[in-house]
């Protein structure tokens, strides 16, 4: 009997159909991975999501009838449940609305023009609930959207929960996760191994009551802990 865990089930939704055929074409070529279905607009990637229960739906923005963003927040926003892991793939030149995008509940975002190896290695990080991706990438994502990570919640009180909620240490990996630094990274800032970093991340999250470092990054702009400036 083989121990090999089940293949990552995979939703491919995108109005263009010869993208729609390099991902399935890219993704059922993994040995551990499954496309399930695909979708062509918003209204069919909730109904596909809801009937096939993928474990990722890859997401594009713009797409007819109802666009990404609604169908990720129908799909995987702060009030459902068993949601699926959503992976925006966008390009930053024509879409305004990434950082919106991971306020609804997306776990993270790639850029199209991403080479397959990084489209692949994006949906097993996201399946195995580590969000964000690639710190490089939320570093873009704080320079090109600074405007929109400035703070929305600006009461003293929104801030000072997050405050009390979290021990100092943790404060700081905090600030760092949202300044797009990896746990390695993160580990030789503070002087501390990658293993303390992934113990104060899932503390962190914990507290806070968030699924994973995409909210975690959102909440600390939206609080004001960090500023959109690079």
């Amino acid at each position: 009997m083989s121990d090999a865990p089940p293949p990552t089930r995979v939703l491919v939704c995108d109005d263009q159909a010869l993208v729609r055929t390099g991902y399935v074409t890219i993704f059922s070529a993994q040995p551990d991975m499954e496309v399930v279905g695909e979708a062509e607009n918003g209204h069919e990637a909730v109904r596909a999501a809801r009937r096939l229960r993928p474990d990722v739906v890859v997401m594009d923005i713009r797409m007819p009838l109802l666009d990404g963003i609604q169908a990720t927040r129908q799909l995987a926003g702060p009030d459902t449940e068993g949601a699926p892991k959503v992976l925006v793939v966008t390009t930053f030149n024509v879409d305004a609305y990434v950082y919106e995008a991971l306020r609804a509940g997306a776990s993270g975002f790639l850029l199209k023009d991403a080479p397959p190896a990084e489209l692949v290695g994006g949906i097993r990080t996201v399946a195995r609930g580590e969000a964000l991706l690639a710190p490089a990438v939320t570093r873009n994502l704080i320079g090109h959207f600074a405007r929109h990570l400035r703070p929305a919640d600006t009461s003293l009180p929104a801030r000072q929960a997050v405050v009390r909620a979290l021990a100092p240490r943790e404060l700081e990996v905090l600030r760092l996760i949202a300044e797009g630094l990896s746990n390695a990274e993160i580990a030789a800032a503070m002087f501390i191994t990658p293993e303390t970093v992934k113990t104060y991340v899932s503390r962190i999250l914990a507290k806070l009551g968030l699924r994973d470092r995409v909210q975690a990054v959102v909440l600390a702009y939206r609080v004001g802990l960090v500023s959109g400036t690079p």
